[in-house]
């Protein structure tokens, strides 16, 4: 699969250098539009504006728009006339064409949502009312409702006419007059019904349902957590206004688990490859201030023991494995402990045994770690004191490493702060600082200098 599209990626590349439309039109058309999008990633922008320009099918364009990072969305849609942009919208389901007009310029979002026709574009500016990241920013304003009085008979006839291209069929959602939702049935259990059944008879009514201000977050869980194709969105009457299918929530974990993995390496919340290089400078150096300051404040220990180092200078040739050990355990501890907390498996009030476990863990391999490590002193110095001193130093690191790994993504979630922030520089920088000092502090007072 990799192999193939790179010679697509070739085939695409070289035939834009020669203007090759015809045929650049025929690879276009049978091509998917996911792989368009990916195409699309490593074209500049001058290729991305031609290659746009030769794909007819408008589905195709809408994926690849979605697909886009904000600025190149911008620069692509400038000069495209409003008539277009809305013809792409249109053909695409109205939470994505949400999303994607949300993303453009004010003014050039309300000229689409002019253009629109009135009904989807009524739809759309009601999905824009609500917080990107919450279920009703993410739902899909297209289900199935049936009111509860209704036959199997009659529900059959009315998804084979006013149904029959809604995105998630697979659940028949069962409103009462109010339009409240009340209960919901499987598309199995309605054809197997007799039919003149009513849906109230036969519907489950202990239906799990999100308002609409949840977090996305939290909607994607619920949908992992019950294996769900879909979960219903109602308002704070428990009226049905949407769904949140699983394809949106596929696109939800890997949009927070892009973000935390980003957080965690302290390179900001989005993909800069894109950005220029002064931007992705800017962005990036904020998270690195923590590790220099923190270098600074180690550089002012390891001063602050400079006489012991002279009279003992191979104390020093230790200092990268206490510090590397530390730092590796706190970067795991923090790792298993924010990814926890974001897929829902740690949760806060487990506050107590999650960091008493880690400790623990951080305690068993440090004593591990710190013979291991202690008979290499040992062996290479042949002095006991050292061997003893660097073993206690490798052992109290890795502890307080787990520890501080574990506790401060706790702390941060109980605080309601991202608990990704924790990690990266922060964490590591904290370690390195702590690692130096009971180094040497137990160096000093076992060795006598």
């Amino acid at each position: 699969m990799h192999q193939d599209r790179n010679i697509l990626n070739e085939s695409i590349k070289r035939l834009l250098r020669r203007g090759a439309i015809r045929h650049l039109r025929k690879i276009v058309n049978k091509t998917h539009a996911a792989d368009l999008a990916a195409m699309f990633r490593i074209l500049t922008f001058n290729e991305q504006r031609k290659l746009f320009a030769v794909i007819e099918e408008m589905e195709k364009k809408g994926v690849i728009l979605e697909d886009l990072d904000e600025d190149t969305l911008r620069a692509l849609t400038q000069a495209m006339a409003v008539e277009d942009i809305v013809e792409i919208l249109e053909s695409m389901p109205k939470d994505d064409a949400a999303d994607l007009i949300g993303r453009l310029p004010e003014e050039k979002a309300d000229a689409i949502l002019e253009q629109m026709k009135k009904e989807g574009s009524e739809e759309v500016e009601d999905l824009l009312g609500y917080d990107d990241d919450t279920a009703g920013g993410i739902m899909v304003p297209d289900f199935i409702a049936l009111g509860e009085n209704m036959t199997a008979a009659e529900a059959i006839a009315l998804l084979q006419t006013d149904y029959h291209d809604v995105e998630m069929p697979f659940y028949l959602y069962v409103v009462d007059e109010y339009g409240k939702l009340v209960g919901v049935s499987s598309l199995r259990q309605l054809v197997v019904v007799k039919p003149d059944t009513r849906l109230k008879d036969f519907m489950a009514t202990d239906v799990m349902s999100v308002q609409t201000h949840v977090d996305q977050e939290e909607v994607a869980k619920l949908v992992a957590r019950y294996d769900f194709l879909a979960v219903p969105v109602v308002d704070e009457t428990n009226r049905l206004v949407g769904i949140v299918t699983v394809d949106d929530v596929i696109d939800i974990f890997r949009e927070e688990a892009t973000e935390d993995i980003l957080k965690m390496a302290g390179a900001g919340e989005d993909f800069v490859e894109s950005k220029s290089i002064l931007r992705s400078a800017r962005i990036r150096m904020p998270w690195l201030l923590a590790s220099a300051l923190g270098g600074v404040l180690a550089f002012l220990i390891i001063g602050h023991y400079e006489d012991s180092l002279m009279k003992v200078a191979y104390l020093a040739a230790f200092i990268p494995v206490i510090m590397g050990m530390g730092g590796n355990i706190g970067t795991q501890s923090s790792t298993i402990i924010v990814r926890g907390l974001a897929t829902g498996r740690i949760l806060v009030q487990d506050f107590r045994t999650v960091v008493l476990r880690e400790f623990t863990t951080g305690l068993i391999l440090g004593i591990l770690y710190g013979l291991l490590v202690g008979s290499v002193a040992q062996f290479s110095y042949g002095r006991l004191t050292v061997a003893l001193s660097v073993a206690l130093a490798v052992l109290s690191s890795m502890t307080v490493a787990a520890l501080v790994g574990s506790l401060v993504p706790m702390l941060f979630a109980r605080a309601n702060i991202d608990p990704a922030i924790a990690t990266g520089p922060f964490v590591t920088t904290a370690i390195d600082i702590i690692s130096v000092f009971f180094y040497f502090e137990i160096a000093t007072s076992l060795l006598g200098i």
